[in-house]
């Protein structure tokens, strides 16, 4: 026995989980409401990492040498925080973001002509936008709102508490690994790190290689559905 050892869990709590999470999957699949996508269609997964902690350490980082692993102090100022929202093309692994001081409402209009206004999205017919329940960009308000800055940009929710559908979180998790530990930075040294991981990372860009589909869920919640008591 290892009681240390533990592995966390979440049942599907949002009633049209299913149905919701099986558009998403399809769009991976490039196909909306059961007819393939157009090839000026595009799909992007968008999220926020909020809440950057900014804390400098008192002493400089030493990096690892021969026979010693890196050094980082243990003392830090706490300067506030920085929001990083972006999208990532689904079918093109393309990267798009910007750094704001806050996440809110506002700043987060102002990705969709960042990311509208360029190619090839501003010759695009339906760009899909892939988004959580987040504050930001909650259901009830945030498709009318998205369409009013672009009428070609249709939004797409994710089921509630389920975060892992959505790609763009792995391309954080990439970033959080790679450029983003240790927490050691500025403000000015996270801005840079982040756009330039950006920058490197679209110099490189390819999709990720997702596999679970519509039907692999549907099987999957069968299943779970039959070993309920």
């Amino acid at each position: 026995m290892r009681p240390w050892v533990y592995h966390s869990w979440l049942f599907p709590r949002d009633p049209q989980f299913l149905g919701k999470a099986c558009v998403v999957l399809e769009l991976y699949q490039r196909r909306w409401q059961g007819v393939p996508l157009g090839p000026k269609d595009y799909v992007l997964s968008v999220d926020e990492k909020s809440q950057l902690q900014i804390l400098p350490r008192l002493h400089a980082t030493r990096p690892p040498i021969p026979q010693h692993v890196g050094q980082v102090e243990f003392e830090y100022d706490r300067l506030g925080t920085l929001t990083y929202q972006a999208a990532l093309d689904v079918h093109r692994g393309i990267v798009i973001g910007q750094i704001q001081p806050t996440n809110c409402i506002a700043t987060f209009n102002q990705l969709v002509p960042l990311v509208m206004n360029q190619p090839p999205y501003d010759t695009a017919e339906r760009v899909f936008w892939l988004v959580d329940n987040g504050s930001s960009h909650y259901p009830t308000t945030f498709p009318a709102r998205l369409a009013g800055l672009d009428k070609r940009a249709i939004a797409v929710h994710l089921p509630f508490h389920a975060s892992w559908l959505n790609q763009i979180e792995l391309y954080f998790s990439i970033l959080t690994r790679k450029a983003l530990t240790p927490h050691d930075l500025n403000a000015a040294e996270m801005v840079q790190r982040i756009l330039g991981f950006e920058k490197r990372f679209n110099a490189a860009a390819q999709p990720f290689n997702w596999r679970f589909t519509a039907d692999d869920l549907q099987q999957r919640m069968k299943a779970l559905t039959l070993a309920l008591p």
